[in-house]
């Protein structure tokens, strides 16, 4: 993707292997100024998921980007073992040894953090979400003015024409997990008119972290960014039960159609969201009645997966 200036880019994750590597893919992101880093404590713990981004923010350099975190929890908590899952990302070889001063203690809330970037904007801010939207939701809530500030927002949520990857009690299986943690705040980010651009499961399940892939990824380790994917990814052998098994690039590949659109095939149809019941969270066509937004029906998968390994093919300058 070419571009003359770059573009604007807040980031709202929540704190996974896949949300920090698209953190990291958006710092290497030439068309790209990351002017914020949110973290909604939806499938992490708070306090570890900062850590882990204020040592890839130093590794980076970066420590003048600011983050946030947020306060506000959802409906639906995501596995308890799923969200420790940063407090072994920041035991790593690579990033055990990275000491910021700043901590947990001097970042802002979300809320603050958001509104703040929003309001100072001179142009268009994209926001990418690769965690639940309550935080943006919050702002909205607060001041629903600041939409006009929004040029984009794109959302790793959803299954339209796919099952749904929940399982869990007295749940019907049809929604995905960033929508069915709050799935009420969900079905009140449609009703803001946002240019909205979902990047749902019927995407991300053409791109499962296979062993051929992390065994590429490891052919290039001498880079840092190479290296720490595939450390990153290794971990994931066991967050998801044995038999139903498969860890996908979920945020990973919603943060690279910030870069490779044309990598998509995308329609744009009337949704909605179920707020409650055994399908709250369910993502659905709606026509005639539904918000219009965008989805991704598909990806060339080769394109990405040569993008990636060409953009973790670095180490950082600093």
């Amino acid at each position: 993707m070419t571009t003359s200036a770059k573009i604007s880019v807040l980031l709202d994750h929540d704190g996974s292997a896949d949300d920090f590597l698209s953190m990291v893919l958006l710092l290497l992101m030439d068309h790209v100024d990351l002017i914020g880093v949110s973290i909604t404590p939806a499938d992490c713990y708070g306090e570890n998921a900062v850590e882990t981004t204020l040592k890839l923010l130093s590794k980076a350099g970066r420590l003048d980007i600011p983050v946030g975190l947020g306060n506000l929890h959802g409906i639906n908590a995501f596995p308890s073992e799923w969200r420790a899952r940063p407090k072994i990302l920041n035991a790593l070889p690579l990033l055990i040894n990275i000491d910021t001063t700043a901590s947990v203690s001097t970042v802002v809330s979300s809320q603050v953090l958001l509104t703040q970037k929003l309001k100072e904007a001179e142009a268009p801010v994209s926001i990418l979400l690769t965690g639940p939207c309550t935080n943006l939701v919050q702002v909205l809530a607060q001041e629903p003015s600041l939409a006009q500030k929004i040029g984009s927002v794109v959302w790793m949520a959803g299954a339209i024409d796919v099952v749904g990857n929940v399982r869990t009690f007295n749940h019907d299986g049809t929604a995905e997990w960033n929508v069915f943690w709050d799935p009420i705040s969900s079905a009140k980010l449609l009703q803001y008119s946002l240019p909205l651009t979902f990047i749902p499961l019927d995407a991300t399940n053409a791109v499962p972290v296979t062993f051929d892939f992390l065994k590429r990824l490891a052919l290039q380790s001498n880079h840092f960014y190479s290296d720490l994917a595939g450390q990153f990814w290794a971990t994931t052998i066991d967050t998801i039960p044995s038999y139903d098994y498969t860890y996908f690039m979920w945020d990973v590949l919603a943060t690279s159609y910030l870069a490779i659109p044309e990598a998509f095939t995308t329609e744009t149809i009337e949704i909605d969201i179920l707020s409650s019941g055994p399908g709250a969270g369910r993502t659905y066509r709606k026509p005639g009645s539904g918000q219009w937004v965008t989805i991704a029906t598909g990806v060339n998968k080769d394109h990405f997966y040569t993008y990636l390994l060409d953009k973790f093919n670095q180490s950082p300058t600093t």
